[in-house]
Formats: structure tokens, C-alpha cells, sequence
């Protein structure tokens, strides 16, 4: 089971946000096994909303993935879209030299 922690900046992370997180991560359950933790980090800047996320996997690559958005639902959409490519790739490297 994945460590996730979630963190607001200049913002306090509304549970409607969370819930909404909670649901993405159903998405990434096919990565459970290859992932120790993740830390989001959600910042209200005063133009737009910077959605971050450090992945640590398995066997000690780490990642680090962040998109701005002005709004936060579709921030957290895109940065969803941008951790599937990067798990699958890293999955993919993983099997390459197992």
C-alpha cells in the first residue's frame, strides 16, 4: 500500500479536493505495487493553481510532475494524465531490465 500525502500552499486543501484526488488515485491502483509514496503539493498563486506530485518508487527513482492551471479540478485532471505516462514509462523500464 502507497504513502499519500497531500499539502496546500497559500491554500487549504478543501475536502471536496481531497475526495476528488481520492477518486483519481482508483485510476493509478495498477501501480500500487511499483510506487512507496507520493506527495502532492496543491499552491494558489495569485494568477493560477500549481498541482505537484513527487512519486518514489520501488527501486529509489523519484519523480517530480506539476502543471498550472487556473482552475484546480482540471490541474489535477492533466497532472493524472501526465503521472500515467511517466508510471507507465518507468514500468516499462523496470521490465526492460528485469
Amino acid at each position: 500500500m502507497m504513502n499519500v500525502d497531500i499539502k496546500g500552499v497559500h491554500m487549504d486543501v478543501s475536502q471536496r479536493v481531497r475526495d476528488y484526488l481520492d477518486k483519481k488515485m482508483k485510476r493509478l491502483s495498477y501501480a500500487e505495487d511499483l510506487i512507496v509514496d507520493m506527495l502532492f503539493t496543491l499552491t494558489q498563486d495569485t494568477k493560477a493553481y500549481k498541482t505537484e506530485v513527487n512519486i518514489n518508487f520501488r527501486w529509489g527513482t523519484s519523480s517530480h510532475i506539476g502543471v498550472e492551471s487556473y482552475n484546480i479540478i482540471k490541474g489535477i485532471d492533466q497532472l493524472f494524465d501526465k503521472m500515467d505516462v511517466k508510471i507507465n514509462k518507468e514500468k516499462e523500464k523496470i521490465q526492460e531490465h528485469g
